[in-house]
């Protein structure tokens, strides 16, 4: 008895394979489910070119044989005969969109690398002609050394061609093609995809070609990832360069506005409140609003040109050695603004190995909080002066820090996945987006939010912890020649902590503002200001914070206070949301004692490294 021919239809997602399916079967369909999985499984019978049945599945879309979803892992199974799921289907139906043919070519080079009979649809060829790409299949064809049948599935054009290739590739003798084994490296597919398509072009419009020499350059494996770095590099400088006069303006109008209240107001507690704790405390942060809006309107625009997803392929090769993929890249990249929704991005990422790492180094990003952080320890310490032409010293400085942060993330990402979450990852798979001018009204919605959100930080924990900290670095008063500070509650908890980081060269008044930066990391610049009001002389009510800090730190302190932001351990609203995500405590309580393990030798090391200099 003769086996009826068993067809696989294969494919991306939104490739039009239902459609075809639909095409070659019509009302013979069943519809049910794969043993153990709640995928549907789609089958039907239709005939073949000599008269007799064949067997048609319309398998689920993937995207590479690397399955990341059950829906991906039944496709997997059926085409490599493994599993329980079907017999090894004796041809495989390729469907590739004719519009996103380098996109959909990866899928198909592995499949047609499996050696089974292969028959291509180039599909949907009539919207492809509408957009102004025309292609040669007959070149497609010999690029890829099986048939290929351009089709219109929907309306049934190409269906009997296409019947009689799979006729053929059914029932023919076997031609069971070698190779070299199948391509996994999706950076290599994606060359060899993007070649076989571009020699497939006979026509296109000068839009998607000027697309195509585009991805040309900033994909380029040497010139690419040299644009990103520079792109950053100009980034960081612009925070520091461009953000410079509105942050002077804004910091002079917080002195001058606590100057005037200081000098119309009768001595009390209220005045101290006001005068040290909301305005030297919760506006030594306000101040920074022009540096975060710089460094938010480069990412919108990254964002919003369609750069950001290529920026991810390009980081797919160096997220490898850390045992990631470029999925990652997306979750790590919104931790520059906040570690929260950084970590609530990962859902996006379908291995679960990857998306554990993925949450435990995402606070090593440096998110906007510490920007205030860096910016206060710069300007005070670093000299503002240029070391080439148009390269500032501070804004080289603070770029250093961010490559330390993801230099630091990817180090203890490859070991985290090699020691603690061990296993094989999945591999990064996407569409690029077409580029486009970013919408200047959303750019403008986007830094309205950003802005929000800061000040409403700034207005909630950040006042109400600044608020805190006064009463406990107000009471007790001291007595006459007494530090202020040293007589209060929060001098005495400060002292208690300072036993513990004065080896890494932490003095008094960092030990103050460390417990309270788990509130919010840029509270550590409203306790310093705080402290530093409530102890100021007369003749230092006139001093920026920033004078201030520089007349009390040694350079090697300041530096192992950044060295300590660098790895520093995550807020509590970080915390709160990796438990969530992550359902339980076993992993927050295990970042958060590494991040506290790593944040104290780095400064150890910067501080003793520093002084061994001369710095101390």
């Amino acid at each position: 008895m003769t086996r009826t021919p068993l067809i696989a239809v294969v494919g991306n997602p939104n490739a039009g394979k239902s459609a075809l399916f639909n095409a070659l079967t019509g009302a013979r369909q069943k519809v049910g489910n794969y043993p153990g999985v709640t995928v549907e499984r789609h089958a039907g019978r239709f005939m073949l070119a000599n008269g007799h049945t064949a067997e048609l599945v319309d398998l689920p879309g993937a995207y590479a044989l690397d399955a990341g979803s059950p829906d991906e892992e039944v496709t997997r199974n059926v085409v490599l005969g493994e599993g329980d799921y079907e017999r090894l289907p004796d041809a495989l139906l390729v469907v590739l969109d004719a519009a996103n043919l380098d996109n959909h070519l990866r899928f198909a080079l592995q499949l047609i690398q499996l050696g089974l009979p292969t028959v291509v649809a180039l599909n949907m060829v009539d919207l492809a002609e509408r957009d102004g790409l025309e292609l040669d299949a007959a070149v497609l064809e010999a690029e890829l050394g099986v048939p290929v049948i351009e089709t219109v599935a929907v309306r049934r054009r190409g269906i009997d061609a296409v019947r009689d290739k799979l006729t053929e590739a059914a029932t023919g003798p076997r031609d069971v093609r070698e190779g070299a084994g199948v391509e996994e490296d999706p950076l290599t597919l994606q060359r060899r995809a993007r070649e076989i398509a571009m020699k497939a072009i006979v026509s296109e419009t000068p839009t998607r070609q000027f697309t195509h020499r585009l991805d040309g350059l900033l994909l380029h494996p040497v010139a690419g990832p040299i644009i990103l770095a520079v792109l950053l590099f100009v980034m960081f400088q612009a925070v520091f360069a461009w953000a410079a006069p509105p942050a002077d303006f804004l910091e002079g109008v917080v002195i001058g506005a606590g100057e005037w209240i200081g000098t119309n107001m009768t001595d009390s507690w209220l005045k101290s409140l006001i005068v040290d704790g909301l305005f030297a405390g919760v506006g030594a942060v306000v101040v920074f609003l022009p540096q975060i809006l710089i460094l938010f309107l480069f990412i919108l625009v990254l964002e919003g040109t369609g750069y950001m997803v290529r920026a991810a392929f390009l980081m797919d090769k160096l997220m490898g050695r850390a045992g990631l993929n470029g999925s990652a890249f997306i979750p790590l990249l919104s931790s520059f603004a906040c570690a929260v929704p950084g970590i609530m991005a990962t859902r996006t990422i379908e291995d679960p190995k990857d998306r554990l790492t993925t949450i435990l180094i995402a606070p090593l990003m440096t998110c906007s909080a510490r920007l205030p952080v860096y910016a206060l320890i710069i300007a005070a310490f670093i000299p503002n002066r240029e070391v080439a032409p148009f390269i500032g010293l501070q804004g080289l400085v603070l770029f250093g820090l961010y490559v330390a942060g993801i230099v630091g993330a990817l180090i203890l990402g490859s070991l985290i996945r090699r020691k603690v979450v061990k296993g094989e990852g999945g591999t990064f798979m996407m569409e690029l987006p077409k580029y486009q001018m970013p919408r200047i009204s959303d750019v403008l919605i986007g830094l309205w939010q950003r802005a929000w959100i800061f000040l409403k930080r700034a207005g909630t924990i950040i006042l109400a912890t600044t608020m805190l900290l006064w009463v406990l670095a107000s009471y007790p008063k001291a007595g006459p020649g007494e530090s202020q500070v040293e007589a209060s509650i929060a001098g005495k908890i400060a002292s208690g902590i300072e036993v513990v980081v004065e080896p890494i060269g932490f003095n008094r008044d960092i030990s103050l503002a460390l417990l309270p930066a788990m509130a919010a990391r840029e509270v550590a610049v409203a306790a310093i200001g705080t402290v530093y009001a409530l102890d100021a002389e007369d003749e230092d009510g006139l001093q920026t914070l920033e004078e201030r800090v520089a007349g009390r730190w040694s350079l090697a302190t300041a530096l192992a206070f950044l060295a300590w932001f660098v790895f520093a351990p995550q807020c509590i609203s970080t915390i709160a949301v990796t438990r969530r995500e992550t359902n339980g405590w076993k992993w927050p309580l295990f970042m958060t004692g590494y991040l506290f393990a790593v944040a104290y030798v780095a400064a150890g090391i910067t501080y003793w490294t520093a002084v061994a200099f001369g710095l101390g």
